[in-house]
């Protein structure tokens, strides 16, 4: 006669395909990538002048190029580095460069 626990382990889940989804998810990603778009003297302008708004602890929206992809981070300012032109939002660095727009959500 089976245990209850020798019993259970024949029910476990069996993933016949193993490593088939993380390499269609890879995939997707790599299929999905985009080149950076450029950014016109005017909104990098206006990026600056927000930019130079900011203060540690601002609630912001950042519309970026990121790891090969167009995305939006929102979060709180952690960091903002004027020199070496970078900001952290919830502990991802953004470059200056990267950023096609940003919007303060809410000042401290």
């Amino acid at each position: 006669m089976m245990t209850q626990k020798e019993r259970a382990k024949q029910f476990s889940p069996f993933d016949s395909l193993k490593g088939l989804h993380e390499a269609l998810k890879q995939r997707e990603e790599r299929r999905t990538r985009t080149e950076k778009r450029e950014i016109s003297d005017e909104i990098a302008e206006k990026n600056s002048k927000i930019l130079m708004k900011l203060e540690k602890g601002m609630k912001v929206g950042v519309f970026c190029y990121s790891a090969f992809h167009d995305t939006v981070k929102t979060g709180v300012v952690t960091k903002l580095d004027t020199t070496y032109k970078f900001l952290v939002i919830n502990d991802e660095r953004i470059w200056f460069d990267d950023i096609y727009e940003v919007k303060i959500l809410d000042a401290k």
